[in-house]
């Protein structure tokens, strides 16, 4: 396991192999690196999924879980989201059954693939899910979820009858907003909605400001460059956004330059860092294009165009990169 701890701006990075040669500042700094790397907070944002509708064994499908207090709430729910939960919770008990709201931004079908796994076996089992399962989406999720209820019911009414499920469990409750605002509100947790820009036929799009105890999270969505993740996302501790990269002779591509036209590019969101000027920034839903005969840019090429236009405490995430939030962030990455 890695650990990185971001402070003023500076990076630390502790593994195994470094420890002899970081002996002396252990020794200078160790009282305060303990403090910094044991923090009391329980305000905490993990990576499930950093990819994208093309199947990567490395990189599954977008998703993010927020744990703030006793609340874990998680945002998209692409390919693989279950699996990831449970890697991060093998010793705890079906994580899957206690997800108290997911929120969805948009309905791409790379965001909502993992719905109906979540949903359904988050159900089963002894110590399966109790209550409904609780969805928070833009216009669109009531018809989501109800299209998937008639699609899985003949399941659902097998597992009633053959094996006692409890019927509360399974049922949902799906709440839908047109406007920006507040959209979840608990136990000192907030959730804020707000627009985004994902292309004129990509409606509706939404990404999320998460607050808890003076601290605030942002999620971008999909989105182009927009003026309201700025907006949301000043002085946020973590800045989460989606990057788009693509080598410059692929964009005579009609189909690709479509898709690039639909996201933000590396120097855009640099822009988009400098202004809003987070604690750390985070990337995340990596769009990577590429052709047979051109390969796809690399993550060396998202942090060079990043570094155009933005300087600051930056991550390219990856799947199960997790950031505890208090008076630092600290990045902690466990492999998939």
């Amino acid at each position: 396991m890695r650990f990185f701890i971001y402070l003023s701006g500076k990076v630390a990075i502790m593994s195994k192999a470094l420890a002899s040669l970081v002996g002396l500042l252990a020794l200078l700094l160790g009282a305060t690196a303990s403090a910094q790397t044991k923090t009391d907070s329980d305000f905490k944002v993990t990576l499930l999924g950093t990819g994208t509708p093309i199947p990567d064994l490395d990189r599954f499908g977008p998703s993010t879980l927020v744990e703030a207090g006793n609340k874990k709430l998680l945002f998209d729910a692409g390919r693989g989201a279950t699996i990831r939960l449970r890697q991060i919770n093998v010793s705890k008990g079906s994580i899957m059954s206690k997800i108290d709201a997911l929120f969805l931004t948009h309905y791409h079908s790379d965001h909502t693939l993992g719905i109906p796994d979540l949903w359904l076996t988050g159900w089963l089992g002894g110590g399966g899910r109790k209550e409904p399962f609780r969805l928070i989406g833009p216009v669109g999720a009531k018809s989501l979820m109800a299209n998937l209820e008639s699609a899985y019911a003949l399941d659902i009414k097998i597992r009633l009858e053959d094996e006692k499920l409890p019927p509360e469990g399974i049922a949902t409750v799906v709440e839908e907003f047109e406007k920006d605002g507040v959209v979840y509100d608990s136990d000192g947790v907030k959730v804020i909605a707000f627009t985004v820009d994902h292309g004129a036929a990509i409606k509706p799009a939404v990404g999320y400001r998460i607050e808890y105890k003076g601290r605030a999270v942002v999620i971008s969505g999909d989105t182009r460059y927009d003026q309201n993740v700025i907006k949301y996302g000043t002085g946020v501790d973590l800045l989460v956004h989606e990057v788009c990269v693509v080598r410059p002779e692929l964009l005579s591509n009609p189909y690709i330059q479509r898709v690039v036209d639909h996201h933000t590019s590396p120097r855009e969101a640099g822009q988009v860092f400098s202004l809003a000027k987070p604690k750390m920034a985070v990337y995340s839903h990596l769009v990577f294009l590429a052709s047979d005969k051109v390969p796809r840019a690399t993550v060396d090429d998202i942090v060079a165009g990043t570094r155009e236009t933005y300087s600051g405490p930056l991550q390219v995430g990856e799947d199960l990169m997790s950031f505890e939030i208090a008076d630092t962030v600290i990045v902690r990455q466990r492999n998939p």
